[in-house]
């Protein structure tokens, strides 16, 4: 009986070291087949990233090329609406003339309408109701007839016989900022130099810049700063921003000093292309004012200091502000609630508005805030 116990006992013992064994290399087993796969997945894993890698390099590069692609075609997309300009049909087309480009009135113009609206200098054009030569990108040349123009912001509109042509994309001035790359198109010299395409950035916003002209002083304010090249020829070309978009139309260059120039706004005339391309015309209303703003004081008057809105220098006799009781010296704070920080703030306003329209003015005078209501006049 004992002997019997003994033996069974030894079975089950013996049967229990098997399993356990079992157990044990069965654990094994899985343990490095475990191993064996995380190395593989590892393997896999950087093979992976390798490939993600190439892909995204690959990817950068098509990008790279797309962007120079969308510039490239921006930019003769922009091209198409951009035109020639001069005073003197059929000549000048040479920088080997004994004319100069100040005496043929060479400069550039952007199409702003299909129906043959064109935005550039009032200098190239002329002034209102005078005539220009308009050369298209098809090399035609058209009679051009001057429907508005400015000289205190140096912008005027020509308007040509054709339909259909293809129109420039406005952009927004008032959101441009510095450093942001820019292109200024043009003919720099003469015609056979036409749609010459130059780059930079943008050096400065609400920049003034004063000038002496028939021994007077003027200023223009509110001015973009670039970098990119212009030449006299590029005068009223456009300055387009890396969309294609016209944020300004070119006109001044610092003689005395390299990689300093200056275009004007859009917004400044956004109003009156509006006009133009809705109505046909644009019935220009006027308050017969003028004014400079903080930064350009320091010019006139060192002692004169404000923190706010734009200090009158001017009031033409008769005209709507003088019949308000706008004075001399005034400063205006705000028109209709909206607050003025430039004269650009105050003309692009009446811009929109027309003759005989009514317009409320805050002023400070003498320290003292009042309001006047002016009556707006046509120009």
């Amino acid at each position: 009986m004992n002997d019997y116990y003994k033996q069974d006992k030894k079975k089950k013992l013996k049967g229990s070291l098997t399993k356990i064994f079992i157990f044990l290399l069965v654990f094994l087993i899985l343990i490095l087949s475990y191993i064996l796969y995380e190395k593989t997945q590892v393997s896999e894993s950087n093979l992976s990233q390798q490939n993600v890698t190439v892909e995204r390099t690959t990817q950068t590069l098509e990008e790279v090329k797309e962007n120079n692609k969308t510039v490239t075609e921006m930019i003769s997309e922009v091209n198409n609406s951009v035109v020639g300009i001069s005073k003197v049909k059929n000549s000048g087309s040479s920088i080997f003339s004994d004319e100069n480009i100040t005496s043929l009135g060479l400069g550039t113009g952007v199409i702003v309408g299909e129906n043959g609206y064109i935005l550039t200098n009032a200098h190239v054009s002329g002034e209102k109701y005078s005539k220009c030569y308009v050369t298209t990108v098809d090399g035609k040349t058209y009679d051009g007839n001057v429907v508005w123009s400015n000289a205190d912001i140096d912008m005027s509109i020509v308007k040509i016989n054709q339909k259909k042509l293809q129109v420039a994309t406005l952009g927004d001035s008032n959101n441009i900022r510095v450093g942001e790359t820019v292109y200024a198109i043009g003919n720099p010299i003469g015609f056979e130099f036409q749609r010459t395409v130059t780059s930079g950035i943008i050096s400065a916003v609400n920049r003034t810049v004063k000038f002496e002209e028939n021994e007077e002083e003027t200023y223009m304010e509110d001015l973009i700063q670039t970098d990119a090249t212009i030449n006299p020829g590029n005068s009223g070309g456009p300055l387009v921003n890396a969309d294609g978009q016209v944020i300004g139309i070119n006109g001044v260059k610092i003689t005395s000093a390299e990689g300093i120039s200056f275009a004007i706004p859009i917004n400044s005339v956004k109003s009156v292309i509006q006009s133009f391309n809705i109505n046909g015309k644009f019935d220009e209303a006027t308050l017969g004012v003028f004014a400079f703003d903080k930064n350009v004081l320091g010019y006139i008057d060192e002692n004169l200091n404000f923190s706010e809105g734009i200090y009158v220098t001017k009031v033409n006799v008769k005209s709507a502000a003088s019949n308000a009781g706008l004075k001399k010296g005034d400063i205006i704070l705000s028109i209709d609630g909206n607050k003025l920080e430039r004269m650009c703030d105050l003309r692009c306003y009446i811009y929109t508005k027309k003759p005989g329209d009514k317009v409320t003015l805050k002023i400070e005078r003498n320290y003292r805030e009042m309001e006047i209501e002016a009556t707006l006049k046509r120009k």
